[in-house]
């Protein structure tokens, strides 16, 4: 094989598909990135066995052929060299050597016949969501992923579909996340949802290779696999077996008490009301709605913290307590200039909604607190 491209090309490449590589993977030959080169141009490929990321790169292609190289290791060299063009030029033993300017490097390959193919979906249903609202999307609902293994399914996000709108859940026993996107989707005859699980992983490392651009990526969902293709760069993935609980019996059907307050001073109080929260036992924070306004308060053995604020009030005053992490991810989550939120107890879940329309729901499940 013999190659010439942009060095930076390549490092992006890289960049993408490395983010597919296991800490620990099963096998040695899923250290390496395969480079492909053809008529095509030249693919990258790196995968973990359930989770592969493709990405296909232009360049001169001299001698077409296949190699995998180890995926840390030739992403550091590259990322070091001094820019321009790139020369790889692999021999029969599948050793690398890799040019760049006054610079050489030689780097030992494995064979890559053993590489495992990358898996196709080729019946499905196809998804289509411009880059910037999916990315978005994921990036308010992944922090409500659980990562206890126990329950399994937990670890990954829902994905609904039906013909009006998309909507991702996550949610791990003490907050709930629910993203929507209205826009017409096409599902097949007599289908009226399309529900997929998608690992936590999975759309950890997708949010961050999407762009922010409104072209579309096409998600194909079918019954244990999607692959998502946008740009030049293709993703496949297994997805969690299992039916994902039903949120909707969690979410509470009507509400005694709302109150409204100013986002960014809310983020602000409750941020630093966390600092001596952290010192604490409990990590607690409490919010107290009355018709004076809103007071947040936060105490520990080295001292307390007392925050007040104008906010409006409809219903019944009320005193909650949150941990201080659960509540801070969930604000910095919205964007709204106005907090809207919604109680029936201080032992009931509390739900932050926008003041108009409902393309975000969240849930927050408050900590009991004896007086």
């Amino acid at each position: 094989m013999l190659i010439t491209m942009n060095a930076q090309d390549l490092l992006d490449g890289l960049n993408t598909v490395t983010r597919a590589l296991a800490a620990r993977p099963a096998k040695q030959i899923l250290e390496g990135v395969l480079v492909d080169a053809n008529s095509d141009g030249i693919t990258l490929t790196c995968s973990d066995g359930s989770l592969s990321i493709e990405s296909l790169l232009t360049g001169d292609v001299k001698e077409p052929g296949r190699v995998v190289l180890p995926g840390k290791l030739f992403t550091e060299l590259v990322r070091k060299l001094p820019g321009g063009t790139v020369t790889i030029k692999v021999n029969e033993n599948h050793s690398a050597s890799i040019r760049c300017m006054n610079s050489k490097s030689n780097l030992a390959g494995m064979n890559p016949m053993e590489y495992p193919e990358m898996a196709e979906v080729d019946a499905g249903t196809a998804v289509k969501i411009p880059q910037n609202k999916l990315r978005e999307m994921i990036s308010r609902v992944v922090f409500a992923i659980a990562t206890d293994e126990s329950r399994q399914i937990l670890t990954g996000c829902l994905l609904e579909v039906t013909q009006a709108e998309a909507r991702m859940v996550a949610l791990d026993g003490f907050r709930l996340a629910m993203q929507k996107v209205f826009q017409p989707f096409q599902l097949p005859a007599g289908q009226e949802t399309l529900k997929a699980v998608i690992p936590g992983r999975v759309l950890n490392e997708l949010s961050k290779i999407l762009l922010d651009e409104e072209e579309f990526c096409t998600l194909l969902i079918d019954k244990t696999r999607m692959q998502a293709t946008f740009g030049n760069t293709r993703l496949s993935t297994v997805l969690l077996a299992g039916e994902y609980i039903d949120y909707r019996k969690i979410l509470p059907p009507a509400f005694k008490t709302q109150a409204k307050a100013d986002r960014s001073q809310v983020q602000n109080a409750i941020d630093r009301a966390s600092l001596m929260a952290r010192e604490g036992k409990n990590n607690l924070i409490r919010m107290s709605f009355n018709t004076d306004g809103l007071t947040i308060t936060s105490n520990a053995e080295l001292g307390d913290v007392l925050e007040e604020m104008e906010a409006s009030l409809q219903g019944d005053p009320i005193e909650i307590a949150f941990n201080a992490k659960y509540i801070t991810d969930v604000i910095r989550n919205i964007t709204d200039d106005e907090l809207c939120m919604k109680f029936n107890s201080n032992v009931s879940p509390c739900v932050v909604v926008p003041q108009e329309g409902d393309q975000y729901l969240y849930l927050i499940l408050p900590v009991r607190v004896f007086q």
